[in-house]
């Protein structure tokens, strides 16, 4: 496919299946970046490193109703198909899986549900009861449907990205998964698809995240402690920011360390500003 013309969009698992069957059969690798759509620079560096690892790439874009809960933003949550159409053309990405909620659920939400276990329940699933077991669902579901040699996930969403590897896993999927870091704006905000909901006074006080997450990174070598008390300082200092979690787990288990910890760690962030709600983390290193 050329630069600049639309991918070809399948709106059908059948369509999906037969179009990457005849990927595979000409012998071309394929790898996959799963989407909600409104497509920003940190979706455009998977499908640039997809360009990089495989033959064939092929982009969803569905916004799946299963894991959000009620009052979440689910009406709320841009949907920009023909703009992201032209993002993707530019890059030139061959196919776009955009099903509909019917094509995904044709009879009604999943009674087959995978589950995301104890760390499910824990931070981000904590705030969002049920959140990534309609993530882990959707995820087994567009994996088997498009049998991809390689998926890409985002750093950013660290929990998320610690669950869908474990599920691959624990479930013997045959994918291997490619982590893209975090893309940031010029002053430290992680980019993401909510961030057009902040207004100038909440952006500016959204950088208060990766703020934090820097000054618990400079000052872990003197150990967890010293981590948190850098990070509680930054953020006290910003009243639009309505803190939900900052703590710092073990990369391996996803649970929270003590002060024995030493080596590699994640701190993970989430807060609200307003009524829209951001993540973000950072890998440190624990003295």
């Amino acid at each position: 496919m050329s630069e600049g013309s639309r991918p070809v969009v399948l709106e059908t698992v059948a369509a999906v299946r037969e179009a990457m069957a005849s990927e595979r059969a000409s012998g071309r690798s394929i790898v996959y970046t799963p989407t909600m759509g409104a497509l920003h620079a940190g979706h455009i560096a998977h499908v640039d490193r997809a360009a990089e690892i495989g033959d064939v790439r092929i982009v969803s874009i569905f916004v799946n109703p299963m894991q959000f809960g009620a009052g979440e933003d689910l009406d709320r949550y841009p949907r920009t198909l023909d703009d992201d159409l032209e993002n993707l053309g530019a890059r030139g990405v061959p196919y776009v899986f955009a099903p509909s909620v019917a094509e995904m659920y044709p009879t009604g939400p999943s009674q087959t549900v995978v589950s995301a276990g104890k760390i499910g329940t824990l931070y981000e699933g904590a705030a969002r009861p049920g959140h990534f077991d309609g993530v882990l669902t959707v995820v087994a579901k567009l994996l088997n449907i498009v049998q991809p040699d390689v998926v890409t996930f985002g750093q950013k969403d660290a929990q998320q990205l610690f669950l869908v590897r474990r599920m691959i896993t624990d479930l013997n999927l045959p994918v291997r998964v490619e982590v893209i870091p975090i893309v940031r704006e010029d002053d430290g905000l992680a980019l993401s698809s909510r961030n057009r909901f902040l207004d100038a006074n909440q952006r500016r006080a959204a950088r208060t995240l990766s703020i934090a997450l820097e000054a618990a990174a400079s000052a872990a070598e003197r150990g967890l402690d010293a981590a948190l008390a850098a990070a509680q300082g930054a953020l006290m200092g910003e009243p639009l920011v309505d803190l939900d979690y900052f703590k710092i787990v073990d990369p391996a288990t996803f649970l929270p360390v003590d002060d024995r910890h030493k080596g590699r760690a994640t701190a993970i962030v989430a807060a609200k500003l307003g009524s829209t709600r951001l993540i973000d983390n950072e890998m440190i290193h624990l003295g």
